[in-house]
């Protein structure tokens, strides 16, 4: 029973393998059964997955630690138990994945075993697993001139900051709200190479590396109250918490406000008063859909090839330091991005 009931959580084991896979095989992942602390997940030997239709089995080299994968760890904001209200719907966090093609389902037409890819795997997950299974649609090939763990730092991450910083024109004043992590280091940069004075914000610790990165000025949010600075003509606002109208607050007239993530509560005041109170001011306040697949982290891969942008990575940990991965970001001791080299 507990064989069978393994099998199914890795993805119907028992289907016949994709072209180029690994029949019968094991793969170690770290797993967990119940939302809490890092403490809840463990190593475990779980069958190595089969690709589906339109699947790829990829054989993970490098998986990046968001936010996100702290929150779904704990399951709060209670957002993140989307799909799995009690228990976790995916036994095996990890969404942001870099590694080799090991073998591709029936109608994959794209990648084919051996090809280097990376993506975001918000939808499936497995990233901390030697193996993991993703939809077609979600990969895109490898540049060469990045490595895998480069490569895993930039779907989620590289992305928000990009649609983040949209439309910054030269001159404006920029806040970036957490901007010592991930997507807050690429914010800084995305914002000064258009032209803008940027201030960062996050902890003491991060205040010389956020400088280093490129912020103009730096604030620790432990003791200066950034919503009484400014005013700025964008606010993005990676770990929202405050008042709508201390954000507002903090605005220059036409200025607008960005979060992506936060408490339950700020993002419901922000959708809903914040959206009326910024009519009324003349101000835009909202929440940051931000836009998925290949199309959308490509062009920040091309930046970084370039030499637009850089890859700031704090910190690499091994596979079966995920916990301790977790831990780091979700604590707030990242600086930039954080890598677990897992093959």
């Amino acid at each position: 029973m507990a064989a069978d009931r393994l099998c199914r959580r890795a993805n119907d084991c028992g289907r016949p393998p994709g072209r180029g896979g690994v029949a019968g095989g094991s793969m170690r992942a770290i797993v967990y059964d119940r939302y809490g602390p890092p403490e809840v997940l463990r190593t475990e030997h779980l069958p190595t997955p089969t690709p589906a239709v339109g699947q790829v089995l990829v054989k993970v080299a490098a998986t990046s630690v968001n936010l996100s994968d702290w929150e779904t760890l704990r399951g709060s904001p209670l957002y993140s138990r989307i799909g799995g209200l009690r228990l976790p719907a995916r036994r095996v966090l990890g969404s942001d994945i870099a590694g080799r093609v090991e073998a591709v389902g029936p109608a994959v037409t794209r990648f084919r075993p051996g090809d280097e890819v990376y993506g975001d795997n918000l939808m499936l997950k497995g990233g901390f697993a030697e193996y993991a299974i993703a939809p077609e649609s979600a990969l895109a090939h490898k540049p060469p001139a990045l490595s895998f763990a480069e490569a895993s730092a930039l779907p989620q991450a590289g992305v928000i900051a990009l649609q983040g910083t949209d439309g910054v024109m030269a001159g404006q004043r920029v806040l970036v709200n957490g901007a010592g992590g991930g997507s807050g280091s690429f914010a800084i940069q995305l914002a000064k190479r258009l032209g803008a004075e940027v201030t960062g914000v996050d902890n003491a610790k991060k205040l010389d590396f956020m400088r280093a990165v490129g912020a103009d000025s730096v604030i620790d949010y432990r003791d200066q109250d950034f919503t009484r600075s400014g005013p700025y003509d964008l606010i993005l606002d990676l770990v929202a918490h405050r008042s709508v109208f201390a954000y507002r607050r903090a605005l220059a007239p036409g200025g607008r406000y960005r979060c992506v993530g936060g408490s339950v509560r700020a993002l419901l005041r922000i959708l809903t008063i914040g959206s009326v109170l910024g009519r009324l001011t003349h101000r835009r306040l909202g929440v940051l859909a931000v836009k998925e697949g290949p199309a959308h982290f490509a062009p920040v891969a091309g930046l970084c090839l370039s030499g637009d942008l850089s890859i700031h990575i704090g910190r690499t940990f091994t596979l079966d330091e995920v916990p301790q991965a977790l831990a780091w970001v979700g604590e707030g001791h990242a600086l930039g991005k954080v890598v677990v080299h897992v093959s």
